[in-house]
């Protein structure tokens, strides 16, 4: 029997492969004349930044401000002045927030660095939704709880009153107390969806009470569920027209079981 013969085309590609691989790995490995133009491109890109950020190319030349009164955005002008002269590049939304936030009418802002020269800035203004009362003094409340400013002729806004003793600290800017707070918040969804007869006060401790024009109360309990107690005494109140027809109170501190008494049920 003739001895067999082994076949050697394995062991003949085998290398071929591993040679043409290399090569491609090679074609696709970048040269470093690539490599040192790369860095040179990055060193060209990060000078040019720095140098753009030190010199008077991008400097804030104007000031373009949108939202809120003309008087808020004089304020803001005015906080913003030393940003006059600055590099776009260098303005970032912490200096800003730094100069702005200290102004009372302000809840919010958006800005955009505008090339060459033009700092823009959205402003969201604070919602006045409540006239704050301690004794003579009165102050203007923001949504937020915030006391936007003080009120030289309280008579003359229509917004819903809160009277609070002497030793209610009221700051200009600052939150306040979280009662207070509670009751501002209240009565800022209502702006879009009074109540019926609308709210002429408020009285707000322990427990939350809204006083319509009519003289109806409206009971609301704790600051817990608000909106849906809110929703709950809206529907009551247009279903019956209690506000109108000289009710006592209405309860919904406990929303599943509103209680609605008139007049004429304490009197009889």
């Amino acid at each position: 029997m003739a001895a067999r013969k082994r076949s050697t085309a394995r062991t003949a590609v085998l290398p071929a492969r591993r040679n043409g691989a290399a090569l491609r790995l090679a074609r696709l490995a970048p040269t470093l004349r690539s490599i040192l133009i790369g860095l040179a491109l990055l060193a060209l890109a990060v000078g040019g930044y720095v140098g753009a950020r030190e010199t008077s190319i991008f400097a804030v030349r104007t000031l373009d401000i949108h939202g809120g009164t003309p008087v808020l955005r004089a304020q803001v002008r005015a906080a913003l002045a030393d940003e006059l002269g600055q590099s776009l590049l260098k303005v970032d939304g912490r200096s800003l927030d730094a100069r702005i936030e200290p102004l009372p009418g302000v809840r919010s802002f958006t800005y955009d660095r505008s090339f060459p020269n033009t700092l823009r800035l959205v402003l969201r203004p604070e919602e006045p939704v409540l006239v704050l009362r301690r004794g003579a003094a009165a102050y203007l409340v923001a949504a937020t709880g915030r006391v936007i400013k003080p009120l030289a002729h309280p008579r003359r806004s229509h917004l819903p009153r809160l009277w609070v003793t002497r030793d209610v600290h009221v700051r200009l800017g600052s939150p306040l107390a979280r009662s207070v707070r509670t009751a501002a918040t209240t009565l800022a969804p209502l702006r879009g969806a009074p109540l019926p007869g609308g709210v002429q006060s408020v009285r707000a401790g322990k427990e939350l009470t809204l006083v319509l024009a009519g003289g109806l109360e409206v009971r609301l309990g704790d600051g817990g569920d608000l909106q849906l107690k809110l929703a709950i005494a809206r529907r009551i109140l247009r279903a019956t027209g209690a506000a109108a027809l000289g009710a006592e109170y209405l309860d919904v501190s406990v929303p599943e079981r509103p209680v609605l008494l008139s007049k004429s049920q304490v009197a009889g």
